[in-house]
């Protein structure tokens, strides 16, 4: 499972963001909270999902880059817009895929140059 370098995180989930991606990571179920990752078909933006899906080993393995954790369905979505239009803002382009994946390339090469 990928997580994204600096990912979003709604309101009620930013206090236990480490421990929720952790029990994540470590298959233990969270409930209440939803996962915004980039979209799986390559058509759309965003899939957003529970994690209790995440209990399924072979979805488990197949989840794509998560972008973002909400406590709720509708924090979620709240916070999916929140980076469209953080995307829109910086490139003059609403695609947050190609903004997001881009954001991962300049990060992985200021890392670089810090070695």
């Amino acid at each position: 499972m990928k997580w994204y370098p600096q990912l979003y995180t709604g309101e009620q989930v930013s206090k236990k963001k480490k421990k929720i991606i952790w029990k994540i990571s470590h298959h233990m179920k969270v409930y209440d909270v939803y996962l915004i990752t980039l979209s799986s078909n390559g058509r759309d933006i965003f899939d957003i999902f529970s994690s209790r899906y995440l209990a399924f080993p072979a979805l488990f393995e197949r989840c794509p880059l998560v972008v973002g954790i909400a406590g709720s369905y509708f924090e979620a979505v709240d916070l999916a817009v929140k980076i469209v239009e953080e995307a829109y803002k910086e490139t003059g382009d609403a695609d947050a895929r190609k903004y997001l994946e881009g954001k991962m390339k300049q990060l992985k090469q200021e890392r670089k140059r810090q070695v």
